[in-house]
């Protein structure tokens, strides 16, 4: 499915005769794809360098855009962006996977960018959807056979046992 989706990335870029001088890094619904998570809506959001924006901004200064200071550039279904919650590419870029053409933001980066949106119920339902996937790719599932054994307890205590007192199950 990522290749695919990296594909399809690299195709649009291709076909919008798009090209920076680092690569830029995937975000929003497309990383939400290629992890898994859900599928992404029409559009591509990127975040590139910041030289890259000033090339590109000048380039189409009637496709620019600011939202609250995250200066971005509309292209087709792209939005390109220099930072996302002010939040540079020197900072996503920290543990990005790199793909041939592109980066892919990482999962902790993702739910931190989903953390400082989440005021909007859109992405209110992402992080529930990242929590879960949190939850079954990371969970230690030692930890969670024990827990389950003491839900009982657990239930009626409100959730926290002092002293290794369970109710009777």
């Amino acid at each position: 499915m990522s290749d695919l989706l990296i594909e399809k990335i690299k195709t649009r870029l291709y076909e919008n005769r798009l090209s920076f001088g680092k690569k830029p890094i995937v975000i929003g619904g497309m990383a939400m794809e290629y992890y898994g998570m859900r599928k992404s809506g029409p559009d591509i959001d990127l975040v590139i360098s910041y030289e890259d924006y000033v090339t590109l901004a000048k380039q189409y200064p009637d496709k620019r855009k600011d939202i609250y200071g995250d200066l971005g550039v509309i292209i087709s279904e792209f939005e390109i962006w220099r930072s996302i919650a002010l939040l540079d590419y020197n900072f996503l870029l920290k543990d990005a996977i790199d793909e041939v053409n592109v980066y892919i933001v990482s999962l902790d980066r993702l739910l931190l960018m989903r953390v400082c949106a989440m005021e909007a119920a859109k992405y209110r339902t992402d992080l529930e959807t990242m929590k879960e996937y949190y939850y079954k790719h990371f969970q230690n599932q030692n930890f969670l056979q024990e827990a389950s054994k003491h839900s009982m307890s657990y239930d009626k205590k409100g959730g926290i046992i002092f002293g290794g007192k369970y109710v009777e199950e």
